[in-house]
């Protein structure tokens, strides 16, 4: 029994490191320069828009229209998530019954059988972590989401600086908008793919393109470019320059915001030299006064 404890935990391990190797190569294939499609709206495979199966759901007691669910829905629609939110929570509900499973089974061997080693440790805390991480997902999502947010916001404002200083220009909003590619990167996939979408259906592909940024600042936009788009009147621009202040705004109270984390993170770390001179110097000294006082009691 020992033997096959042994060999269930050395081949959970191999197993375990092929999964990490196959996905640093995903991720490191990722990377790779891609040659641009030149119909991007024929991309979109099936799968990306179809829904997570209601049989599926009510298996998992998924519940589209519980107050979780529109939490996650905006989260990750904030995080750039386009697919059907269902699907994540069914990957994540299936995630945390995996590890919480695989955990109980490898501590009961361990309890059962009395054997303790470096790499069960290391395997059951692994599994362990990465349920917690799993349970706790609306704290990484939310990080992921606000750095998100202020890219695009940096991203919006420029854009939108290139379109107020093109607007004495007879060119088409596209043509515009085909300018400010260059001023943009996190922003650039989406915003390319509008612009291949653009002749196809400009009224879809404007309302496709708000989905896919999905945050408040991209909805602004969106509307600005739609109204851009119909009428090209200079009235118009004029929400422009007032969408503009809003972004820089936005962008001055998050620049405080960081300014505050910071200092904050600073001061926790000015106050590690005061708690070491205090231990090292003071303490020895409020030590003996104690002990005198204890001897004259």
């Amino acid at each position: 029994m020992h033997h096959f404890t042994a060999s269930f935990i050395s081949i959970a391990a191999t197993v375990g490191q092929f999964l990490f190797a196959a996905i640093a190569l995903g991720v490191l294939l990722q990377l790779l320069p891609r040659r641009q499609m030149r119909w991007k709206h024929l991309s979109l495979l099936s799968w990306r828009t179809k829904e997570a199966p209601a049989s599926w759901l009510r298996l998992f007691g998924v519940v589209r229209k519980s107050a979780a669910f529109t939490e996650r829905e905006l989260l990750l629609g904030g995080c750039g998530y386009t697919l059907d939110v269902a699907w994540y929570v069914l990957a994540r509900r299936i995630g945390i019954a995996a590890t919480v499973i695989a955990a109980a089974i490898i501590l009961l061997i361990v309890a059962t059988l009395h054997i303790v080693t470096a790499s069960t440790s290391y395997f059951v805390g692994a599994l362990l972590v990465a349920g917690m991480l799993l349970m706790v997902d609306k704290t990484w999502l939310s990080s992921i989401r606000k750095v998100r947010v202020l890219r695009m916001t940096k991203e919006i404002y420029a854009v939108s600086n290139q379109l107020l200083y093109l607007s004495d220009s007879a060119l088409h909003i596209h043509a515009k908008l085909l300018r400010c590619i260059p001023f943009t990167r996190a922003l650039r996939p989406e915003l390319e793919r509008l612009l291949a979408e653009w002749y196809h259906d400009a009224g879809e592909a404007l309302q496709r393109f708000k989905r896919r940024l999905g945050t408040d600042e991209g909805l602004s936009f969106v509307e600005t470019i739609d109204a851009l788009r119909q009428h090209e009147s200079s009235q118009y621009y004029d929400i422009l320059r007032a969408r503009i202040e809003d972004y820089k705004e936005k962008l001055e109270l998050a620049k405080e915001s960081k300014k505050e984390s910071t200092s904050y993170v600073l001061f926790v770390i000015a106050g590690i030299p005061i708690l070491y001179t205090f231990q090292v110097f003071i303490y020895p000294w409020v030590r003996e006064g104690q002990k005198l006082f204890q001897s004259l009691s």
